[in-house]
């Protein structure tokens, strides 16, 4: 028999899962479904309201925008009807650089603010952890050379990822967290206050 925190834990890896197959199959009406209404995203290329991710998502894919999402371990602390998960995951985007097409492949974590309203689970804030990258040509056999001059101005854990979403005309966010650093010890301390009763998620980046 599961605990009840077990029971909820399990009906959130379903939310978190949920997410990222929504999401990359173009779902968009169940995609909402994962979100409370104040729910609040923040990626490389995107930080805003979860109502307005889901409406630039979409027209993104519409557009032929190519961005994964492959999830592993979780975990997950339970305090009543609040939570907080981390998910493995790799964010894995194809684009052309230089006029060259390519894989930016990133590695990290989702750090998630949860609550229970109304029976339901649902993402309030939506933080990545960025840990580390990298950037393959699709045809191996291509010579792919990058700006080092530019590619060292991106933050070490999406710096790849940043450089690729760069140079297909998306503005990326610098300072957000990675493996170490203040930035993610920051994030540490709002999920335990948000698991201790805080009125907000932290202040979401």
């Amino acid at each position: 028999m599961l605990t009840e925190d077990e029971t909820e834990s399990v009906r959130i890896r379903q939310v978190i899962e949920n997410w990222a197959l929504f999401r990359d199959a173009a779902r968009w009406d169940d995609f909402a479904t994962v979100w409370h209404d104040d729910g609040w995203m923040t990626a490389t290329w995107f930080q805003g309201p979860a109502a307005e991710f889901i409406r630039v998502s979409r027209e993104g894919f519409e557009a032929g925008a190519s961005i994964l999402h492959f999830l592993g371990g979780f975990t997950c602390e339970v305090h009543g009807e609040r939570a907080v998960a981390q998910t493995k995951m790799t964010i894995q985007q194809r684009a052309p650089v230089h006029g060259i097409l390519a894989d930016a492949t990133c590695t990290g974590r989702f750090y998630d603010f949860l609550a229970k309203r109304d029976g339901v689970w649902a993402i309030v804030r939506r933080q990545p952890i960025y840990e580390k990258d990298r950037l393959d040509p699709v045809d191996p056999s291509a010579a792919l050379s990058l700006d080092q001059e530019i590619l060292a101005g991106f933050p070490e854990g999406y710096r790849h990822l940043a450089y690729l979403q760069t140079n297909a005309g998306y503005t990326v966010k610098p300072g957000l967290p990675g493996l170490r650093g203040p930035a993610v010890e920051l994030l540490y301390r709002e999920g335990r206050d948000w698991l201790d009763g805080s009125p907000r998620p932290g202040v979401p980046l």
